[in-house]
């Protein structure tokens, strides 16, 4: 995941309970301890929501991909072979995870993994034909600034992909995720992440947004850029 060392305290949106500060050297602490077993104790449950985000990304044109927060490269595999694709993260550990995944599977599509801070990239300005994050906008510390980065290194008429757990409002499952929140923020993780953190309101109002099965838990989001 990637990350600043500037700390970050947003509100949960529509009245819900506020959440702690996030911060790079906490973060890289927590997928350092991780990385190891991070495939089997949370590829599982995420592998709907990275296998719909990689489909979508095979399906829109162009060539170049960014993953941003690539993590231990779980969904490398998934791309399609014409697709080049550039994974960043901040987590070194987690990375040379993704390194071992893509040499065993001789992914000679995975053009780079790299450590780098997503919320500040050295990319030249357009340099992607899409860039995807998968449940990363949860865990920076300033996620507008995520957003404001994407669309620097994305192509004009290019795609921004987001699939990550967005709170919900109110109802059964805002109370279960606020009593989640404690135990998640060990991985660096906020259940109670509210959407307007990350998107303006007329991105929301361009956004294709989708939730992804089963009990949609998470959400598959595709803003043109």
């Amino acid at each position: 995941m990637s990350h600043t060392l500037e700390q970050r305290r947003g509100l949960r949106g529509s009245g819900g309970p506020p959440r702690a500060a996030l911060d790079a050297d906490a973060v890289r602490r927590a997928y350092k301890r991780w990385a190891g077993v991070y495939d089997t104790v949370f590829g599982g449950v995420s592998s709907m929501g990275r296998n719909r985000a990689a489909h979508l990304v095979n399906q829109l044109p162009g060539r170049d991909v960014l993953e941003v927060g690539v993590g231990t490269g779980l969904a490398l595999p998934h791309y399609r072979v014409e697709k080049r694709v550039t994974g960043i993260d901040l987590s070194a550990e987690m990375l040379e995870q993704a390194r071992r995944r893509a040499a065993k599977l001789g992914l000679a599509n995975v053009a780079a993994l790299r450590v780098m801070d997503a919320e500040s990239t050295d990319f030249p300005d357009a340099s992607f034909d899409t860039a995807v994050a998968m449940f990363v906008a949860s865990v920076v510390p300033r996620p507008r600034q995520l957003m404001t980065e994407m669309r620097r290194v994305v192509r004009p008429g290019g795609n921004i992909l987001f699939v990550n757990h967005f709170a919900a409002e109110n109802g059964p499952r805002w109370w279960i995720e606020w009593a989640m929140a404690p135990a998640s923020r060990a991985l660096g993780w906020h259940p109670d992440f509210p959407m307007q953190s990350l998107f303006a309101p007329e991105d929301v109002a361009r956004a294709s947004i989708r939730p992804v099965p089963p009990f949609g838990i998470f959400t598959l989001v595709r803003l043109p850029n």
